[in-house]
């Protein structure tokens, strides 16, 4: 049930305009053509897209990471001046925003309107990611990090030779949370960037999403001397953007096994 909806939009990407046009596909394609995939690889807005796409990603994962760590790190400490105090303040977050507008006049003021950094800034933290890296940092035997403090160790050190070595399940975990976040975040695109030289692949997705639904399968972009059908444009666009981040997952998916039986056996 969760593939049907891929298998049939891979299929209708690569049918013929015909068997769209008359909706004779299904699950398996009608007339093998790759019109659709060449109009996309030949628009110069995908391949910006994509660009501008996997710039956020990479620059907003790691500065949310690394930030999400620290904070984390910081609050899971029991000594911490204020710690409680600061964590009501996070939850708070969680339950309360200031709201769109708000949240438009700060970034504004802060000159970030039409520049990369209102794609990454803005949503820099996740509260609840935040919280779930503070868990498993308690979690972790205080044993090791006395042990390390014995060593001469700071806290600094304890964080990057003892900590983090052992937290690999769950730094992957936020990672991949962060960058599907960032991924197909097109929301902050259509608020704060006007240049469209920095939109996000998302956007365009979007855009041809909509046309999609207003023009009922008419022919919107040639190749040559082809026409191609929007539905099938619209299907091979949504793939192409899609399955670049889902390829990603069989990669990290063991560490997802790992953080979920990490203290499950007690010694």
């Amino acid at each position: 049930m969760m593939l049907f909806p891929f298998v049939h939009m891979a299929a209708v990407s690569i049918s013929s305009a015909d068997s769209v046009v008359e909706n004779r596909v299904g699950l398996w394609p009608d007339g093998f053509r790759l019109d659709a995939y060449a109009a996309v690889f030949q628009d110069n807005r995908i391949l910006v897209g994509y660009r501008n796409t996997l710039m956020y990603v990479v620059l907003g994962t790691t500065l949310s990471l690394l930030f999400t760590t620290i904070g984390a790190y910081s609050l899971s400490r029991r000594n911490l001046v204020f710690g409680k105090a600061f964590m009501l303040m996070i939850v708070f977050t969680m339950l309360f925003s200031g709201g769109l507008i708000p949240t438009y006049l700060t970034v504004r003021s802060y000159h970030l309107l039409d520049t990369i950094w209102a794609m990454v800034l803005p949503g820099l933290v996740s509260s609840w990611y935040l919280i779930i890296m503070r868990t498993f940092f308690q979690g972790l035997p205080r044993e090791l990090e006395e042990s390390g403090k014995i060593d001469g160790l700071s806290d600094l050190g304890i964080l990057l030779r003892i900590v983090l070595p052992l937290s690999k399940p769950v730094i992957m975990t936020i990672s991949l949370f962060y960058a599907v976040q960032i991924w197909g975040n097109f929301f902050y695109a259509l608020i704060f960037i006007r240049k469209a030289d920095l939109f996000p692949l998302q956007v365009m997705i979007r855009n041809i999403v909509m046309m999609g639904q207003t023009s009922d399968m008419t022919t919107s972009s040639a190749v040559g001397d082809k026409k191609v059908v929007l539905e099938s444009l619209k299907y091979a666009v949504i793939l192409v953007g899609t399955l670049p981040i889902m390829l990603v997952y069989p990669f990290i998916q063991k560490h997802f096994v790992k953080g979920a039986m990490m203290g499950s056996v007690k010694g």
